[in-house]
């Protein structure tokens, strides 16, 4: 049709070539117009109006082990997943463009869909159904899900003023944020990934302020989201989706990103975001099953990250990049409750240091890149770092010191390879857990041991019962009368501790480490 269509222009201008009148003229012109038309359509039909499609396939094998707490080991040597992700882009214009993108995260030979076997099958390990964070950064099954979709507007002047601005809602990019992006060799996106890891749907908007101040790459982002929603689904009663008081309230977030300074060399940016009605999982305590999630509080956090990409104009150094990031989180519990296994206010700190150096020959041959990372939480450090791709765990959110090795290679256009090592050492215990006062709870896990010793030491065992025998033994160490009130509010809580800490302990994990080796097709 093409070809047809440019053999009719060529006569239709050869014609026009040799006319003499204004008539032929304009009948010639009206023709090429027409012609010009028929094109411009066959050309929006097969191609330039379509969504654009992209392909990234990543199949990884995972030696994966856990030290712990208890002195025994837990582990995977043979672990295989394969990662899909089909992106979709389509622009109706220079201002409006939509981006999306499908998602199947699986390991070989299994079906995570259900892995607590509760009802309908909800995918309760990735959150999927619940708090949404890790849907697809959680291994579940061969279905295909939504990672991202959202529609983003591209404005030119804010306010009248040479500004310009952006506004997107939808299904954000918001994993494999800053700095984060180094490791998983991919473009950075928003938010900083700290403090920030997760899925959520929420709406952002951007002011571009360099042009009004004249320093390079300023800019100010509002973000607002939700990490759960209390609606009742369909046919579970007469009023579907409406809110329900026995469950958890919404989860909110909001914060802004500020980036005071950025040339493409120097990257300087900062976040702070507050999170409402944060849940955590209730525990009897006296048996030690869970009751379900409830929320606990509120929770505030910031970061400061810095990325130097280029170290020197030429040379080898001017593939070479540093980075330096601190963060700091502060918890908010309601009144009567605790968070982190505290019931007051407490702040946590983290720190994040990496380089990346090339690998080369000094002339023209690149051989790949060498990652280096350290990372270091305090007590009480908590980010929302739940989607950070490790097999075990997130090593932002390590209450202790992590480190991490990777070499990642081109081949060629399309294809890449990795092999990277993850080691990751907990002071603390709760590193990758919730926010409540349990799963996430803050305690030095030498403590934990400590307290496990002597309940054996003095007679405990598997049955909470054997506390009895371990009060007595321990009033009779310390030559008091177990008969004694007095003596029954002194040792008690400690004897409760100590069976805590026992029944606690074979759950506790002391150090991990993940070597990954993984082919990438993208596209």
């Amino acid at each position: 049709m093409k070809k047809m269509i440019t053999m009719s222009l060529v006569a239709a201008a050869t014609t026009f070539a040799f006319a003499s009148t204004a008539d032929d003229i304009a009948n010639l012109q009206s023709q090429i117009d027409t012609l010009k038309t028929k094109q411009g359509k066959i050309n929006a039909q097969s191609a330039n109006d379509n969504i654009k499609w992209g392909v990234d396939l990543r199949t990884a094998y995972d030696n994966i082990n856990y030290d712990m707490a208890d002195g025994s080991t837990r582990g995977n040597d043979s672990l295989l997943s394969m990662r899909l992700w089909l992106n979709m882009a389509y622009a109706a214009d220079e201002h409006n463009i939509f981006k999306g993108q499908l998602s199947m995260n699986k390991a070989f030979g299994a079906d995570f869909r259900d892995p607590f076997n509760t009802p309908g099958g909800n995918r309760a390990l990735s959150m999927g159904s619940m708090f949404d964070w890790t849907g697809n950064e959680a291994l579940s099954d061969n279905s295909l899900k939504v990672r991202q979709a959202y529609w983003l507007y591209l404005g030119d002047k804010a306010f009248g003023a040479d500004i310009p601005w952006t506004f997107s809602i939808g299904r954000r990019p918001s994993t494999n944020g800053f700095i984060a992006n180094l490791s998983q060799d991919d473009a950075a996106q928003s938010p900083l990934a700290h403090t920030i890891n997760v899925e959520f749907d929420g709406l952002s908007s951007k002011l571009d302020l360099s042009n009004v101040t004249g320093v390079p790459g300023m800019s100010f982002k509002v973000c607002l989201g939700y990490g759960s929603t209390n609606a009742t689904p369909m046919f579970v009663d007469a009023t579907p989706y409406a809110q329900e008081d026995d469950q958890l309230n919404d989860i909110k977030l909001a914060g802004f990103i500020f980036e005071p300074y950025n040339d493409g060399q120097y990257i300087v940016k900062a976040q702070y975001y507050k999170a409402f009605d944060l849940p955590g999982m209730d525990m009897d305590m006296t048996t030690g099953e869970p009751l379900g999630f409830k929320q606990y509080g509120d929770m505030s956090g910031a970061t400061l990250s810095v990325l130097i990409d280029g170290l020197t104009e030429d040379g080898y150094f001017a593939d070479a990049k540093l980075f330096g990031s601190f963060a700091w989180s502060e918890t908010d519990p309601y009144a009567g409750e605790a968070m982190l296994g505290s019931a007051d206010s407490e702040s946590g700190t983290s720190y994040w240091f990496g380089a990346y150096l090339p690998v080369s020959d000094g002339e023209s041959e690149n051989y790949g890149t060498i990652g280096l990372e350290y990372n270091h939480g305090s007590q009480y450090w908590r980010p929302f770092t739940y989607a950070e791709d490790t097999m075990i765990g997130s090593k932002i959110a390590a209450r202790g010191d992590a480190w991490e090795a990777n070499y990642t290679y081109q081949i060629n256009d399309a294809l890449s390879l990795q092999a990277r090592y993850v080691n990751i050492d907990y002071e603390y215990t709760g590193s990758n857990g919730f926010f409540g006062n349990t799963s996430g709870a803050a305690m030095k896990i030498d403590d934990v041991k400590e307290g496990a010793g002597m309940w054996q030491q003095l007679g405990g065992t598997q049955d909470p019962m054997s506390g009895q025998t371990v009060y007595m033994n321990l009033a009779q160490m310390q030559g008091m009368d177990p008969m004694d009130p007095n003596t029954q509010a002194a040792l008690m809580p400690q004897v409760a501790q100590m069976g805590q800490a026992a029944a606690f302990l074979p759950s506790v994990v002391e150090s991990a480490q993940d070597f990954r080796f993984y082919l990438r097709y993208r596209f």
